[in-house]
């Protein structure tokens, strides 16, 4: 009897990922701020009432995606750090690992990233990895610096405000103007391989 509370979980927790997966497909169909839960409900098979077992708001759902999608950026600028030692090559490796993490979950990283809904927010649980993102490449600015690769200014919270400018900027180019072109296609993410001699053309060691 005692496995009976965990099957039950895994089932809820199974529940909950197809909900997510629904939720995504409907966004993408409809915009991030165009999820209806009474649509994903008809689509799973149950009523609508049904659904709020699971998520109590749309804003709960939103808050579950948006969790799952810094997770997954996180793992992945944290992998193409993975073959580099810390400092400008390993801040480009993760640059180029993040960007082509968002060409491919555009929906995602339009929540992530842009906040199209209004009034959402996302709890501190859900916004944690994305601090995790922040630290991350807040240590390899830090490490290009140690390894005179950097001013020390562009460890400072102005440089790592441009560095985090930098790359938004052609990923909103690329996901606006051309969001069907692959990574290696794209007129604006094919320039992420340059943005680390940018940045160190603002801030060059002294």
């Amino acid at each position: 009897m005692a496995d009976i509370p965990d099957r039950r979980a895994r089932r809820r927790a199974e529940t909950q990922a197809e909900i997510l997966g629904i939720a995504l497909d409907v966004m993408a169909e409809e915009g991030v701020a165009g999820l209806s839960l009474a649509t994903v409900a008809r689509r799973l098979g149950i009523q609508p009432p049904s659904l709020y077992k699971y998520f109590p708001s749309r804003h709960a759902v939103y808050d579950a995606l948006f969790r799952r999608g810094q997770e997954g950026y996180l793992e992945a600028v944290r992998r193409g750090a993975g073959a580099h030692e810390p400092g400008l090559a390993a801040m480009g490796a993760s640059l180029e690992a993040g960007a082509r993490w968002v060409m491919d979950h555009q929906v995602l990283a339009q929540l992530m990233f842009w906040r199209p809904v209004p009034g959402f927010a996302p709890s501190p649980e859900s916004y944690a990895p994305a601090l995790a993102v922040h630290e991350h490449f807040a240590a390899l600015i830090g490490a290009a610096v140690a390894r005179g690769e950097l001013h020390p200014d562009a460890a400072g919270e102005e440089g790592l405000a441009l560095a985090a400018s930098l790359i938004a900027g052609p990923l909103s180019q690329q996901l606006s103007n051309e969001p069907g072109a692959s990574y290696e296609e794209g007129r604006f993410t094919r320039l992420v391989p340059r943005l680390p001699a940018v940045f160190a053309a603002v801030y060059p060691p002294p």
